[in-house]
């Protein structure tokens, strides 16, 4: 296979001002989330700031993109050459790398573009660099090409890597996780992760306590410890190398599995843990030990847990030390799987979850309890929910909606008022209910929400019209498009642009467009909607509604 590649021959000059921190953390922010134009204008940069030789605001600059693993990721994909595109990187940053790799610049940041470079050679140099002289800014950049395509690149990388985790691990682990469990998935990407297993495995027993703590720090107590006079440079560096949630995560489910937490500190953990993965695991080794033990208060202390996916693990210990009274006190639970335990506890015990939630819904209704009657209950008992929809809470509203919708017991003329419900929860759960018989709706009443000052009123005519012909749905979606509303607006945008496309992709084999079946009036209302909304829509969408609409002749 021949492959071009174009290299620019230009000389580029330096700019006057390097670009400052704030910009490049933007820059970073946006290619974390973006796609080739973000990582490029990453790449410029970061070329720009290397080409000033100010080491103190490259290292600050690649504390910035090292904190962001996904934007490393972004830039690294970024440069990775292919026959059917030219090489992506701009003329200055590949002027940059190749020098970093000569050796004609030593910056920080210049070798870790050139780590990046599409050109194998320019990355195998950059290693080669990196190794010579390491740094904890360096090492993300050493991981990325432990993965690498070529395979001498990433043979020297792996060596590399494996030799300074075994000589300090201290230093060089809490820099690489971050972008080790971002690239655990990649194509031969799991060297590096499995690295770091075996040198957690052999860390010592400080720097294991210093990332346990932080992998279970919230981002607040993260802050805290690190602003910490008395820190150390060396805790400091380790406190701020773990801020991403699956470097947490990952460090967690090893610590789990190595026993590094006694039991007080699972419940501690189960309780106040940064992420729901990490609160679960720990809930579950927690209750775990407290069912081998038969430490019921335990179990009760989770079970009052705001947690739910902690609650539900605790009531399952119950259930295993037969304390299923204590279970069936959990039947309003706001968990539905919380409540399908109450039930099935219920059920052992005698006790009637049916005959409790009837009660319940007649004397103290709430949204759970609702919920939970919906899922016991059969449309027969759908008439004692009807009075709630006029409850002066919004919630057992919205709840009382719902649960009509799963008993299959929705009654149009009962939830159309709820349309103009004061709350955009209630009027949510109003047009979900309503969309399957969405032509028992009066005709007239969705254009009149789609026109309403109320922006969840707008979303909820716009939802009911969507359904119906191509031509109801054109319509609906050309007014959306113009709409104030940001996500009303670009849901109009998408529908229109999908019509356009399909009704292309329909005329092709017979090169005829689909007839829309317009009235001479309705044709002039389309052409005014179309001009209207035609600065918000793409080019292609605009060249295929024109089309369209000169292609459709007024009845």
């Amino acid at each position: 296979m021949i492959r071009f590649r174009r290299h620019s021959r230009q000389p580029v000059a330096a700019p006057e001002e390097p670009p400052a921190l704030p910009a490049i953390r933007e820059a970073v922010e946006a290619a974390s989330h973006g796609g080739w134009e973000q990582a490029a204008h990453l790449a410029e940069l970061l070329a720009q700031l290397a080409t000033t030789g100010d080491v103190a605001r490259g290292r600050a600059a690649l504390k910035e993109l090292t904190s962001r693993p996904r934007a490393m990721v972004r830039l690294d994909d970024h440069a990775r050459p292919a026959w059917w595109y030219e090489v992506r990187q701009t003329p200055l940053a590949e002027q940059c790398a190749a020098r970093a790799a000569a050796g004609a610049v030593n910056a920080p940041v210049a070798v870790a573009l050139a780590s990046t470079h599409g050109d194998g050679h320019v990355r195998e140099r950059a290693v080669v660099a990196m190794l010579a002289a390491p740094t904890v800014e360096l090492m993300p950049f050493l991981v990325l090409r432990t993965s690498d395509w070529v395979r001498p690149v990433r043979d020297r990388a792996r060596a590399g890597l494996a030799l300074l985790l075994a000589d300090d691990p201290d230093t060089y682990l809490p820099a690489m996780l971050g972008v080790t469990t971002a690239i655990d998935q990649r194509w031969r990407g799991t060297f590096a992760a499995a690295q770091a297993t075996a040198a957690l495995s052999t860390a010592s027993p400080a720097l294991r306590r210093t990332l346990a703590a932080l992998s279970t720090a919230s981002p607040a107590q993260r802050r805290t410890l690190a602003a910490l006079s008395t820190a150390s440079p060396a805790q400091r560096r380790t406190l701020a190398a773990l801020p991403h949630p699956a470097s947490r995560r990952f460090v967690c489910d090893l610590g789990l599995s190595w026993n590094w937490w006694s039991p007080e500190e699972l419940i501690d953990l189960a309780e106040s843990g940064p992420d729901v993965r990490i609160r679960a695991r720990a809930a579950e080794a927690a209750c775990r030990d407290a069912v081998w033990r038969r430490r019921q208060t335990v179990l009760h202390r989770l079970a009052g847990s705001r947690r739910p996916e902690v609650r539900i693990v605790a009531l399952t210990g119950l259930v295993r030390t037969g304390s299923d009274a204590d279970v069936v006190t959990h039947l309003d639970d706001p968990a539905s799987l919380a409540r399908a335990l109450a039930r099935d506890a219920a059920r052992r015990t005698g006790v009637d979850a049916l005959a409790k939630y009837r009660d319940a819904v007649l004397t103290a209704p709430t949204a759970p309890v609702i919920a939970g009657f919906a899922e016991t209950a059969s449309s027969n008992d759908a008439p004692l929910l009807h009075p709630l929809l006029s409850h002066p809470q919004a919630k057992v509203r919205a709840a009382t909606v719902r649960a009509l919708r799963h008993l299959d017991a929705v009654d149009a003329a009962r939830i159309v008022p709820l349309l103009r419900d004061p709350s955009a929860v209630v009027v949510r759960e109003a047009v979900a209910a309503l969309r399957p018989i969405a032509n028992t709706v009066p005709a007239d009443l969705p254009w009149e929400l789609l026109a309403d000052p109320r922006a969840a009123l707008r979303r909820a005519g716009y939802r009911l019209l969507t359904p119906g012909p191509a031509r109801t749905c054109l319509r609906a979606g050309l007014i959306a498009a113009a709409d104030p509303d940001p996500r009303l607006a670009l849901r109009g945008r998408t529908d229109v642009a999908r019509l356009a496309l399909d009704a292309t992709e329909a005329a092709r084999p017979y090169k005829l467009l689909p007839h829309l079946d317009l009235t001479a009036e309705e044709h002039a209302d389309f052409t005014a909607l179309f001009r209207r909304a035609e600065p918000a829509l793409a080019p292609d969408t605009v060249a295929g509604l024109t089309n369209w609409l000169t292609a459709t002749t007024a009845a």
